[in-house]
């Protein structure tokens, strides 16, 4: 089958949180600086950010630098604000509103209904899905009475995000700081998509990253896969409110907040891994690389340049399990290609022999589209024959324009 080709233009989804806005509510707590750099990064996501203030809080940060990062003034006292009940049109106006730092009187006036500041008037008055990053000391993390209220807030679909662990403001080391910025920024993507993603009770599985086939217990075949495609897959997924399993090659990258990493190394452990996963899934995107070939038989010790004759040394390889051929279960499957040549001749056989309902393929010798980078230009096939030549985009972006086609496809 001939794929008929057409150029893919228009909008594209490069940030996240573009056309939300999110409040954000900052507490009394020492980690109250940290919220500085929460408002840049959600602008910087996309996100118009109003800023709540406790009067405590404003002793640990000025509300003027919230208003330089935001371009909006920061509200501590809504007697003080020209606009008439401010917690209440922040409350109507908002995407999601989170709370950091949560401090411990936070937590108990959110658990208990109280409303004695603008950031627990406003959480009482918005029906925005919530989430909280608590930050406090140890001892009054592990406080029965910190942990009854938490609990309440996690029954009524409070998203708690944290605390870690760390060195804290005491000098000791424990449970208690503030969640680190990418987690809750992932947790208030994550609390919106599963409000109204289009993805919200499907099971997305997503593969990432390269294999390695043992040659010796020192060295392995592999590939320049990062990963970086499947993880910006699973976020994007994630972001529309799916339940996410990411079954990943060995990769430094960190999984998305709320995302379920499964960590795998070879073929084999990925096959494995799949199979249960696959059964019941809604859809299976294999971004991953996996190693076409393995080793015969991988050696049991080092193998050393000594023992070599004449300096040579003949390597045997099988073929591994073609994965995604080899999976049970139904739901719409998404197989990629990595090509240097050929690419459409390339990807549309492997799209018959892969019984995929779309290829994903893109030419690694391009520039910006190779391993490793944070952007791709990719082909999308179908396999009725349509071909979409997507422009160079970030990952993130590729991400979604191919869950698009999937969700046209559930």
């Amino acid at each position: 089958m001939t794929a008929t080709l057409a150029e893919t233009t228009g909008t594209f989804r490069e940030r996240p949180l573009d056309g939300r806005t999110i409040a954000l509510g900052v507490t009394g707590s020492i980690s109250a600086y940290k919220a500085a750099d929460l408002s840049s990064k959600l602008r910087q996501a996309g996100a118009s950010v109003e800023v709540l203030m406790t009067e405590a809080a404003t002793r640990f940060i000025a509300p003027l630098t919230f208003q330089s990062l935001t371009g909006h003034e920061a509200i501590v006292d809504m007697f003080e604000t020209e606009e008439a009940e401010a917690h209440v049109e922040v409350a109507r106006r908002v995407d999601a509103f989170l709370i950091a730092p949560a401090t411990a009187d936070c937590l108990a006036r959110l658990a208990y209904g109280g409303g004695g500041d603008m950031v627990t008037l406003t959480a009482l008055a918005t029906t925005a899905p919530i989430v909280v990053a608590p930050a406090m000391d140890s001892q009054m993390w592990g406080n029965a009475a910190v942990e009854a209220n938490v609990a309440a807030l996690v029954e009524r679909g409070v998203e708690v995000v944290g605390p870690a662990e760390g060195r804290l403001a005491s000098g000791r080391w424990g449970a208690g700081r503030l969640a680190e910025t990418p987690a809750i920024l992932g947790a208030v993507r994550a609390a919106i998509g599963r409000r109204e993603g289009d993805l919200c009770g499907r099971s997305v599985i997503v593969t990432a990253g390269g294999t390695q086939e043992p040659l010796d217990p020192v060295r392995y075949i592999g590939n320049r896969s990062s990963g970086r495609m499947g993880f910006s897959i699973a976020a994007a997924a994630r972001d529309r409110g799916a339940r996410v399993s990411l079954v990943t090659g060995p990769s430094p990258l960190t999984a998305p907040y709320g995302v379920e990493r499964i960590d795998v190394k070879t073929v084999e452990e990925m096959l494995g891994a799949l199979e249960p996963l696959t059964e019941r899934c809604d859809a299976l995107l294999m971004a991953a690389a996996p190693a076409d070939f393995r080793p015969l038989e991988a050696a049991g010790q080092k193998i050393k340049k000594a023992d070599l004759s004449e300096d040579e040394m003949t390597l045997e390889l099988t073929e591994t399990p073609d994965i995604i051929s080899t999976l049970p279960g139904g739901g719409v499957r998404v197989a990629f290609a990595a090509e240097t040549e050929n690419l459409r001749e390339n990807a549309t056989a492997k799209l018959t022999a892969k019984r995929a309902d779309l290829i994903v393929a893109n030419d690694v010798t391009a520039a910006g589209s190779g391993f490793g980078t944070e952007t791709n230009e990719v082909t999308i096939f179908h396999r009725d024959g349509e071909a979409e030549r997507l422009p160079l985009l970030s990952k993130y972006a590729v991400a979604h324009a191919i869950l698009d086609r999937v969700v046209a496809r559930l």
